[in-house]
């Protein structure tokens, strides 16, 4: 597959620990490069990537969760051109889960922002979330 680009953003809330938020993504998407940047509310961590091989753990866990009809849908449902762009809840990441959310509605700390961008983003999608039945 072409090249692929992964990027991840979330707030790191005053009330939350910045490594568990590090936990979060680092739970779906392994070793990703991060950095935190002050904030007016705490700090904004984003983590970014490249290479398909950065998705190789979500794709992991959308098989052992069993949701990969839903994340189909979601993903399908956020393409725009060249770009997928979904949340995930922060909360349920940390567990080790996935669970696709709106941007605020679903997540009360907030949800973990992920813009992935390729030249094939259906191709893309196939790979992550094959049809199950």
């Amino acid at each position: 597959m072409a090249e692929v680009t992964v990027r991840v953003e979330t707030e790191v809330n005053p009330t939350e620990s910045e490594e568990k938020v590090k936990t979060a993504v680092a739970n779906l998407f392994g070793n990703i490069a991060m950095q935190a940047e002050p904030s007016h509310r705490g700090s904004i961590l984003t983590a970014e990537a490249e290479g398909q091989e950065a998705l190789f753990k979500f794709r992991n866990q959308l098989r052992n969760d069993r949701v990969r009809d839903a994340a189909r849908k979601a993903l399908f449902g956020s393409l725009r051109g060249s770009t997928i762009s979904f949340c995930l809840n922060k909360q349920v990441a940390f567990a080790g889960h996935v669970s696709f959310s709106q941007e605020t509605d679903e997540s009360p700390l907030g949800p973990l922002r992920v813009v992935i961008k390729c030249e094939n983003p259906r191709q893309l999608i196939d790979w992550l979330a094959p049809r199950t039945t």
